[in-house]
């Protein structure tokens, strides 16, 4: 079958940035906001019981301004992937962001409501049928408001936020768009944009090509790299400061919360992963044989091994989706017939060209019940990999859209879950599909490059912003101190294994200066654990979808823990389950140290 490459926004909103069906929803959604406003500030429990007619149509409306603001920022977001350099977006978005900043001043006068009420009063409330849907989320918000300070300060909070958190993240995007990487081949000289040389590097089959492009990266990042520190600092000296006031004294106290997640979890998974390194240091270190080095550099963690005759497969979009589809009917039809929807009606943007944003995303239409997927597509199985993890969130969207807003507002270490199980089921495959032993090593040394990035690259991550977060308690981190930073916690990651490593990566990777979630890594290393979890149970569960998918409807529901005793019967805090999910790992690792000895030289 033959799919288009570019996604079709016209069916959210036609007319692109200055659609007129896009004003009007942005004008309902103030309308909205001060109506909701009105009814919290009047609200009264004596007169509102037995029935809480209209605490039930607050929470509709509350749930309606989220869904609504979600889509038109959504919306204008993904314009600004595609046209890095349209400056319409920024404002667009910033009068998005206000109004958003309007309805969370809503949002904390709801939690204050829910935490003004008795204990009695509130069970009340979540014990009545109305509710029984959102109790776990009402419980939540509950919790949360008992943190706020006073309806003023909290909404000064918010709208210096625009200026402060969400104005250096969005001056990050700014100098991305600026940032150009040259690379001359064949005598002329080319220009890429940040996601096309990031492909360019990491696909790259010679050592000369990585490294020419890599040095072009290091300069591309450094030429602006006092314009990315001040936004680094800038943008988490905000948070903290944030944080201060609401007497929140450890940085990862927000972080864990988000994910409804305790520390100790936290804590013994980074344990496990940390005493486990050894096999995929030995994997690099093999690699490093196969590509005739003495020893890895960062730029060639993902250089393809071609041993033999072999040469890696290039699939054309159309490929790769049949792939996709075929793989995942396999294991769940309905995340087959999700795949071919979103396939078919153009929710994929995928074309590799000039002017977009570097990474990819998957982003939920919720007023619709759809969703869309960023990336740039280069035709490599890993690239095939990354739209089946894409349309893996999507799936996880596509579950619960029958669902209230506040149920589908789950955290990014389950969003996590999703995806990379759906990567894991497409990786698998083409490992399966590989006819020879070198095909089988290509492409082993493909699904090898997600573990290797979760136990080492993202465990880089977080050591550094552990680290970042920590100097910057104490004043404005200098450049060259947060290269070193970076460096260190590359060193330790990686035990010291490679010949280079990144120091400009804490400006290159678009995670660090998200402006809405703080440590974007952890979750990744968590959803790939916990989804080979899972995908152990789905080799062995003949019910396996339906289990699945009750999973994934579950999990804005309850607390991480509580959601793999339920329905893994696991307890994430104890490292036997982390334990047996690395090892699915480590044993990909002996398979491919088995497969390689032949080719050694």
């Amino acid at each position: 079958m033959t799919y288009q490459d570019t996604w079709d926004l016209d069916s959210i909103y036609p007319g692109g940035i200055d659609s007129p069906q896009l004003n009007e929803r942005i004008q309902q959604l103030i309308i909205q906001i001060k109506d909701v406003k009105n009814m919290i500030t009047t609200w009264c429990f004596n007169t509102d019981q037995p029935n809480f007619d209209n605490l039930s149509r607050i929470t509709e409306l509350l749930q309606k301004i989220t869904t609504g603001l979600h889509q038109t920022e959504t919306f204008v977001d993904m314009i600004s992937s595609v046209e890095a350099d349209n400056t319409q977006t920024s404002a667009k978005a910033n009068y998005l962001y206000q109004i958003d900043n309007d309805a969370e001043v809503a949002m904390t006068s709801f939690k204050k409501l829910l935490v003004s009420l008795s204990t009695e009063q509130f069970q009340q409330i979540i014990n009545n049928h109305r509710f029984e849907i959102i109790k776990f989320n009402l419980q939540e918000m509950r919790q949360q408001g008992q943190e706020l300070l006073d309806d003023r300060t909290e909404a000064l909070i918010n709208d210096l936020s625009l200026d402060g958190l969400q104005a250096w993240h969005d001056h990050y995007d700014s100098l991305v768009a600026k940032t150009d990487f040259p690379l001359t081949e064949n005598g002329q000289v080319h220009h890429y944009s940040a996601g096309q040389a990031q492909n360019k590097f990491e696909s790259a089959s010679t050592a000369q090509v990585r490294n020419e492009m890599f040095a072009s990266w290091e300069k591309g990042w450094q030429k602006f790299d006092t314009l990315f520190a001040d936004t680094l600092n800038h943008l988490d000296g905000f948070r903290l400061t944030d944080y201060r006031v609401h007497g929140i004294k450890d940085f990862l106290t927000k972080p864990l919360a988000e994910n409804r997640m305790q520390k100790q979890t936290l804590e013994t998974m980074w344990q496990v992963v940390a005493a486990n390194k050894q096999p995929f240091l030995d994997y690099l270190a093999r690699k490093a044989q196969l590509l005739g080095l003495k020893q890895m550099g960062w730029q060639d963690q993902w250089a393809p091994v071609n041993v033999d005759t072999f040469t890696s497969k290039t699939y054309s979009f159309d490929e790769a989706a049949d792939f996709i589809i075929t793989n995942f009917k396999k294991i769940s039809p309905k995340m087959a017939a999700v795949a071919q929807y979103a396939f078919a009606h153009r929710w994929i943007e995928a074309e590799d060209r000039p002017n977009k944003r570097p990474g990819g995303y998957m982003t939920e239409i919720p007023e619709l019940g759809e969703f869309r997927i960023f990336m740039t597509f280069d035709g490599t199985p890993s690239e095939v990999a990354t739209i089946a993890h894409e349309l893996g969130h999507g799936f996880h969207c596509m579950v619960m859209r029958d669902l209230p807003e506040w149920r589908r507002n789950y955290a990014m270490n389950v969003a996590e879950t999703a995806s990379t199980f759906a990567e894991m089921v497409v990786a698998d495959a083409t490992v399966k599909a590989a006819q020879t032993s070198a095909a089988k090593l290509n492409l082993l040394d493909q699904k090898m490059s997600n573990p290797l990035a979760m136990f080492l690259d993202i465990h880089a991550r977080y050591l550094f912003e552990k680290a970042f977060y920590t100097r910057r308690q104490q004043g404005i981190v200098p450049v060259e101190e947060i290269c070193q930073m970076m460096v260190t916690a590359q060193k330790e990651a990686y035990q010291h294994q490679l010949r280079t490593y990144d120091p400009y990566y804490w400006a290159d990777k678009q995670h660090f200066f998200f402006s809405d979630v703080p440590f974007y890594n952890f979750p990744y290393t968590f959803g790939y654990l916990f989804s080979a979890g899972i995908y152990a149970r789905a080799q062995v569960d003949p019910d396996f979808e339906e289990h699945y998918i009750a999973l994934l409807r579950d999990t804005a529901n309850m607390s991480t823990e509580e959601l793999a005793k339920k329905h893994l019967g696991v307890d994430l805090t104890k490292p036997d389950f982390w334990q047996a999910a690395m090892q699915i790992a480590i044993n990909d690792v002996h398979e491919f140290m088995h497969l390689s000895d032949e080719f050694v030289k």
